[in-house]
Protein backbone atom coordinates (compact mmCIF):
# COMPACT_ATOMS: atom_id res chain seq x y z
CA UNK A 1 0.00 0.00 0.00
CA UNK A 2 1.42 3.20 -0.64
CA UNK A 3 2.59 5.31 2.01
CA UNK A 4 0.39 8.06 3.50
CA UNK A 5 1.89 11.32 3.00
CA UNK A 6 1.42 13.88 6.01
CA UNK A 7 1.00 17.65 5.27
CA UNK A 8 1.55 20.74 7.48
CA UNK A 9 -0.25 23.43 6.45
CA UNK A 10 0.51 27.30 7.10
CA UNK A 11 -2.18 30.09 6.56
CA UNK A 12 -6.39 28.71 7.26
CA UNK A 13 -7.66 31.97 5.01
CA UNK A 14 -9.89 31.07 1.61
CA UNK A 15 -7.04 28.98 0.20
CA UNK A 16 -5.94 27.01 3.20
CA UNK A 17 -9.29 26.07 3.75
CA UNK A 18 -10.03 25.00 0.22
CA UNK A 19 -7.22 22.91 0.05
CA UNK A 20 -7.94 21.40 3.08
CA UNK A 21 -11.46 20.07 2.08
CA UNK A 22 -10.12 18.84 -1.10
CA UNK A 23 -7.15 17.02 0.62
CA UNK A 24 -9.97 15.00 3.05
CA UNK A 25 -10.85 12.47 0.53
CA UNK A 26 -7.69 12.07 -0.73
CA UNK A 27 -5.94 8.36 -0.87
CA UNK A 28 -2.37 9.33 0.62
CA UNK A 29 -2.24 13.16 1.39
CA UNK A 30 -3.25 13.75 5.01
CA UNK A 31 -3.09 16.99 6.71
CA UNK A 32 -1.97 17.12 10.25
CA UNK A 33 -0.88 19.74 11.49
CA UNK A 34 -2.01 23.31 10.90
CA UNK A 35 -1.40 26.95 12.15
CA UNK A 36 -2.81 30.46 11.70
CA UNK A 37 -1.68 34.01 12.85
CA UNK A 38 -5.42 34.34 13.68
CA UNK A 39 -6.16 32.39 16.82
CA UNK A 40 -9.61 32.27 16.40
CA UNK A 41 -9.43 31.05 12.90
CA UNK A 42 -7.25 28.64 13.64
CA UNK A 43 -9.47 27.58 16.77
CA UNK A 44 -12.41 27.28 14.01
CA UNK A 45 -10.26 25.12 11.89
CA UNK A 46 -9.83 22.64 14.58
CA UNK A 47 -13.27 22.71 15.47
CA UNK A 48 -14.46 21.59 11.97
CA UNK A 49 -11.42 19.44 11.84
CA UNK A 50 -11.02 17.83 15.61
CA UNK A 51 -8.45 15.17 13.51
CA UNK A 52 -5.82 17.95 13.28
CA UNK A 53 -3.12 19.66 15.39
CA UNK A 54 -2.21 22.74 15.96
CA UNK A 55 1.54 24.33 16.11
CA UNK A 56 2.07 26.96 18.60
CA UNK A 57 3.92 28.76 15.41
CA UNK A 58 4.28 28.65 11.79
CA UNK A 59 8.41 27.65 13.12
CA UNK A 60 6.93 25.22 15.18
CA UNK A 61 5.03 23.22 12.85
CA UNK A 62 7.58 23.45 9.68
CA UNK A 63 10.03 21.75 12.64
CA UNK A 64 7.76 19.39 13.98
CA UNK A 65 8.70 15.70 13.16
CA UNK A 66 6.73 13.33 10.34
CA UNK A 67 5.76 15.60 8.57
CA UNK A 68 6.44 15.31 4.55
CA UNK A 69 5.15 18.30 3.18
CA UNK A 70 4.32 21.96 3.79
CA UNK A 71 1.94 23.71 2.16
CA UNK A 72 2.15 27.74 2.62
CA UNK A 73 -0.88 29.62 2.36
CA UNK A 74 -0.56 32.73 4.05
CA UNK A 75 0.07 36.75 2.49
CA UNK A 76 2.69 36.88 -0.39
CA UNK A 77 5.46 38.50 2.10
CA UNK A 78 5.92 35.37 3.92
CA UNK A 79 6.21 32.56 1.08
CA UNK A 80 9.76 32.93 0.50
CA UNK A 81 11.02 32.82 4.50
CA UNK A 82 8.40 29.88 4.95
CA UNK A 83 9.53 28.11 2.12
CA UNK A 84 13.31 27.98 2.89
CA UNK A 85 12.26 27.25 6.87
CA UNK A 86 10.31 24.27 4.99
CA UNK A 87 13.75 23.14 2.92
CA UNK A 88 15.55 23.78 5.73
CA UNK A 89 13.75 20.48 7.41
CA UNK A 90 13.88 18.71 4.31
CA UNK A 91 10.25 19.17 3.50
CA UNK A 92 8.68 18.98 0.05
CA UNK A 93 6.77 22.65 -0.70
CA UNK A 94 4.07 23.75 -2.30
CA UNK A 95 3.44 27.68 -1.89
CA UNK A 96 0.33 30.24 -3.01
CA UNK A 97 0.99 32.27 -5.48
CA UNK A 98 2.74 34.76 -6.25
CA UNK A 99 5.94 33.75 -4.44
CA UNK A 100 6.83 37.32 -4.26
CA UNK A 101 7.43 40.74 -5.47
CA UNK A 102 11.31 40.68 -4.49
CA UNK A 103 12.60 39.39 -7.69
CA UNK A 104 16.07 39.17 -6.04
CA UNK A 105 14.94 36.78 -3.62
CA UNK A 106 12.89 34.78 -5.81
CA UNK A 107 15.77 34.18 -7.85
CA UNK A 108 18.44 32.87 -4.96
CA UNK A 109 15.65 31.14 -3.71
CA UNK A 110 15.33 29.43 -7.20
CA UNK A 111 18.89 29.27 -7.24
CA UNK A 112 19.31 27.16 -3.91
CA UNK A 113 16.21 25.13 -5.09
CA UNK A 114 18.26 23.86 -8.40
CA UNK A 115 21.72 23.66 -6.59
CA UNK A 116 20.32 21.21 -3.82
CA UNK A 117 18.13 19.89 -6.06
CA UNK A 118 14.68 20.66 -3.81
CA UNK A 119 11.16 19.76 -4.08
CA UNK A 120 8.78 22.83 -4.62
CA UNK A 121 5.98 23.90 -6.33
CA UNK A 122 3.58 26.27 -6.99
CA UNK A 123 -0.24 26.37 -7.06
CA UNK A 124 -1.23 27.60 -10.09
CA UNK A 125 -4.35 25.38 -10.48
CA UNK A 126 -5.17 25.47 -14.55
CA UNK A 127 -1.32 23.48 -14.23
CA UNK A 128 -3.49 19.92 -14.02
CA UNK A 129 -6.87 21.00 -15.87
CA UNK A 130 -7.81 19.08 -18.81
CA UNK A 131 -8.56 22.50 -20.50
CA UNK A 132 -4.56 23.35 -20.57
CA UNK A 133 -3.97 19.80 -21.71
CA UNK A 134 -6.11 20.34 -24.74
CA UNK A 135 -4.33 24.06 -25.70
CA UNK A 136 -1.33 21.69 -25.33
CA UNK A 137 -2.36 19.40 -27.74
CA UNK A 138 -3.42 22.33 -29.93
CA UNK A 139 -0.30 25.02 -29.82
CA UNK A 140 2.27 23.46 -28.24
CA UNK A 141 5.23 23.05 -29.23
CA UNK A 142 4.89 19.50 -29.70
CA UNK A 143 1.57 20.21 -31.26
CA UNK A 144 0.65 18.98 -35.25
CA UNK A 145 -1.69 22.29 -34.87
CA UNK A 146 -5.05 20.22 -35.52
CA UNK A 147 -7.06 23.66 -35.48
CA UNK A 148 -4.52 25.30 -37.73
CA UNK A 149 -1.69 28.31 -37.53
CA UNK A 150 -2.17 30.44 -34.14
CA UNK A 151 -3.62 33.76 -34.99
CA UNK A 152 -4.21 35.63 -31.73
CA UNK A 153 -4.75 35.03 -27.81
CA UNK A 154 -7.55 37.50 -25.86
CA UNK A 155 -8.47 37.24 -22.15
CA UNK A 156 -11.08 38.88 -20.60
CA UNK A 157 -12.18 39.32 -16.72
CA UNK A 158 -14.77 41.02 -14.88
CA UNK A 159 -15.48 41.07 -11.29
CA UNK A 160 -18.59 42.37 -9.76
CA UNK A 161 -16.23 44.04 -6.80
CA UNK A 162 -12.54 43.06 -5.84
CA UNK A 163 -11.76 41.37 -3.29
CA UNK A 164 -14.63 38.88 -4.20
CA UNK A 165 -17.21 38.48 -1.49
CA UNK A 166 -15.84 34.76 -0.49
CA UNK A 167 -12.14 36.46 -0.30
CA UNK A 168 -13.20 38.69 2.89
CA UNK A 169 -11.36 36.78 5.43
CA UNK A 170 -8.19 36.84 3.26
CA UNK A 171 -7.03 39.76 4.92
CA UNK A 172 -6.60 43.65 3.54
CA UNK A 173 -3.39 43.09 1.62
CA UNK A 174 -5.58 41.50 -1.36
CA UNK A 175 -6.89 44.67 -1.66
CA UNK A 176 -4.18 46.94 -1.95
CA UNK A 177 -1.84 47.44 -4.46
CA UNK A 178 1.57 46.41 -2.76
CA UNK A 179 0.76 42.83 -2.95
CA UNK A 180 -2.73 42.25 -3.87
CA UNK A 181 -5.25 43.17 -6.43
CA UNK A 182 -7.14 40.93 -9.26
CA UNK A 183 -3.94 40.96 -11.83
CA UNK A 184 -1.52 39.07 -9.40
CA UNK A 185 -4.43 37.03 -7.93
CA UNK A 186 -6.30 35.74 -10.93
CA UNK A 187 -5.06 37.29 -14.30
CA UNK A 188 -1.91 35.10 -13.39
CA UNK A 189 -3.37 31.74 -13.91
CA UNK A 190 -4.20 32.77 -17.19
CA UNK A 191 -0.29 34.11 -17.77
CA UNK A 192 0.59 31.02 -16.30
CA UNK A 193 -1.40 28.86 -18.87
CA UNK A 194 -0.27 31.27 -21.94
CA UNK A 195 3.56 30.97 -20.87
CA UNK A 196 2.68 27.52 -20.35
CA UNK A 197 1.91 26.94 -23.98
CA UNK A 198 3.66 29.29 -25.36
CA UNK A 199 6.66 30.29 -23.42
CA UNK A 200 7.49 34.33 -22.47
CA UNK A 201 5.05 36.81 -23.37
CA UNK A 202 6.62 40.16 -23.74
CA UNK A 203 4.78 43.07 -22.76
CA UNK A 204 3.89 45.96 -25.68
CA UNK A 205 1.76 48.34 -23.52
CA UNK A 206 -0.42 48.03 -20.35
CA UNK A 207 -2.31 50.62 -18.61
CA UNK A 208 -3.54 49.62 -14.92
CA UNK A 209 -6.41 52.08 -13.56
CA UNK A 210 -6.04 52.55 -9.64
CA UNK A 211 -8.18 54.23 -7.38
CA UNK A 212 -6.94 58.09 -6.17
CA UNK A 213 -6.09 56.83 -2.46
CA UNK A 214 -2.88 55.64 -3.28
CA UNK A 215 -3.29 52.31 -1.78
CA UNK A 216 -6.06 50.15 -3.40
CA UNK A 217 -5.03 47.55 -5.82
CA UNK A 218 -6.21 48.17 -9.80
CA UNK A 219 -9.48 48.72 -11.18
CA UNK A 220 -9.15 48.07 -14.55
CA UNK A 221 -6.04 46.90 -17.43
CA UNK A 222 -5.83 46.67 -20.62
CA UNK A 223 -2.74 45.26 -22.09
CA UNK A 224 -1.15 44.02 -25.51
CA UNK A 225 1.66 41.33 -25.38
CA UNK A 226 3.29 38.49 -27.41
CA UNK A 227 4.69 35.33 -27.23
CA UNK A 228 5.80 33.12 -29.36
CA UNK A 229 4.90 35.69 -32.23
CA UNK A 230 1.61 35.51 -31.33
CA UNK A 231 -0.64 38.93 -30.09
CA UNK A 232 -2.03 38.44 -26.29
CA UNK A 233 -4.90 41.37 -25.50
CA UNK A 234 -6.07 41.55 -21.99
CA UNK A 235 -9.02 43.21 -20.84
CA UNK A 236 -9.51 43.03 -17.43
CA UNK A 237 -12.29 45.70 -15.14
CA UNK A 238 -13.87 45.72 -11.80
CA UNK A 239 -17.60 46.42 -11.79
CA UNK A 240 -20.07 44.18 -13.33
CA UNK A 241 -23.18 41.54 -12.59
CA UNK A 242 -20.91 38.74 -12.22
CA UNK A 243 -18.92 38.02 -9.20
CA UNK A 244 -15.98 35.48 -11.40
CA UNK A 245 -16.44 35.96 -15.08
CA UNK A 246 -13.40 34.78 -16.91
CA UNK A 247 -12.71 33.63 -20.38
CA UNK A 248 -9.58 33.02 -22.91
CA UNK A 249 -10.13 32.49 -26.53
CA UNK A 250 -7.06 31.45 -28.80
CA UNK A 251 -8.11 31.69 -32.77
CA UNK A 252 -6.44 29.82 -35.17
CA UNK A 253 -6.55 29.91 -38.75
CA UNK A 254 -9.17 26.73 -38.96
CA UNK A 255 -11.15 27.22 -35.59
CA UNK A 256 -11.12 28.75 -32.24
CA UNK A 257 -11.10 27.73 -28.63
CA UNK A 258 -12.50 29.42 -25.70
CA UNK A 259 -12.19 28.52 -22.18
CA UNK A 260 -14.23 30.24 -19.65
CA UNK A 261 -15.02 29.34 -15.71
CA UNK A 262 -11.65 28.48 -15.02
CA UNK A 263 -11.31 26.04 -17.61
CA UNK A 264 -14.10 23.77 -16.89
CA UNK A 265 -15.71 24.70 -19.87
CA UNK A 266 -14.66 24.91 -23.16
CA UNK A 267 -15.58 25.72 -26.28
CA UNK A 268 -14.17 24.64 -30.03
CA UNK A 269 -15.93 25.99 -33.04
CA UNK A 270 -14.35 25.03 -36.52
CA UNK A 271 -15.26 27.69 -39.34
CA UNK A 272 -18.21 26.77 -41.05
CA UNK A 273 -19.35 24.22 -38.45
CA UNK A 274 -21.65 24.56 -35.46
CA UNK A 275 -19.64 25.09 -31.64
CA UNK A 276 -18.57 21.74 -29.76
CA UNK A 277 -18.76 22.81 -26.24
CA UNK A 278 -17.69 20.40 -23.38
CA UNK A 279 -17.60 20.36 -19.88
CA UNK A 280 -14.17 19.69 -17.97
CA UNK A 281 -15.33 20.43 -14.62
CA UNK A 282 -14.16 18.45 -11.89
CA UNK A 283 -11.04 16.56 -12.96
CA UNK A 284 -8.13 19.67 -12.29
CA UNK A 285 -8.52 19.04 -8.39
CA UNK A 286 -8.17 15.79 -8.08
CA UNK A 287 -5.26 15.44 -10.84
CA UNK A 288 -3.40 18.46 -8.63
CA UNK A 289 -3.70 16.57 -5.75
CA UNK A 290 -2.19 13.46 -7.76
CA UNK A 291 0.61 15.65 -9.03
CA UNK A 292 1.36 16.98 -5.50
CA UNK A 293 1.93 13.26 -4.34
CA UNK A 294 4.40 12.52 -6.67
CA UNK A 295 6.48 15.74 -6.21
CA UNK A 296 6.01 14.34 -2.55
CA UNK A 297 7.61 10.88 -3.78
CA UNK A 298 10.40 12.48 -5.71
CA UNK A 299 8.62 11.74 -9.18
CA UNK A 300 8.17 13.88 -12.19
CA UNK A 301 5.16 16.31 -12.02
CA UNK A 302 2.96 18.91 -14.49
CA UNK A 303 2.89 21.12 -11.06
CA UNK A 304 4.54 24.78 -11.70
CA UNK A 305 8.38 25.52 -10.71
CA UNK A 306 9.54 28.28 -8.62
CA UNK A 307 11.29 29.35 -11.60
CA UNK A 308 7.86 28.91 -13.91
CA UNK A 309 6.30 31.25 -10.81
CA UNK A 310 8.70 34.11 -11.10
CA UNK A 311 8.20 34.18 -15.10
CA UNK A 312 4.60 34.54 -14.58
CA UNK A 313 5.51 37.13 -11.82
CA UNK A 314 7.95 38.95 -14.06
CA UNK A 315 5.10 39.64 -16.55
CA UNK A 316 2.38 40.30 -14.22
CA UNK A 317 4.35 42.87 -12.69
CA UNK A 318 5.56 44.37 -15.86
CA UNK A 319 2.04 44.50 -16.66
CA UNK A 320 1.13 46.52 -13.58
CA UNK A 321 3.84 49.08 -14.44
CA UNK A 322 4.20 49.98 -18.24
CA UNK A 323 2.98 53.18 -19.22
CA UNK A 324 0.58 52.44 -22.10
CA UNK A 325 1.74 53.17 -25.34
Amino acid sequence: MPEILNIGIIGLGVMGQRMLSRMQGHARLRPVLVWDADPARLAACLQQHPELRAAYSAEALIASPGLHGLYIATPPAAHLHLSHLGFDAGLAVLCEKPLSVDFEATRACIARIQREKLRAAVNFSLASSAGLSALQLAFGAAAHMPLGALQEVQISLAFAAWPRPWQAQAGSWLAERAEGGFTREVLSHFIFALQRVLGPAQVLAAAAQYPADGLSAETGLRAELRAAGVPVRIAAQVGGSVADDNRMLWRASEAELELRDWFTNVTQTRHGELPQPALLQGAGPLAQLDQWAALLDGHSHALPSYAEALAVQETIEALLSTPQA
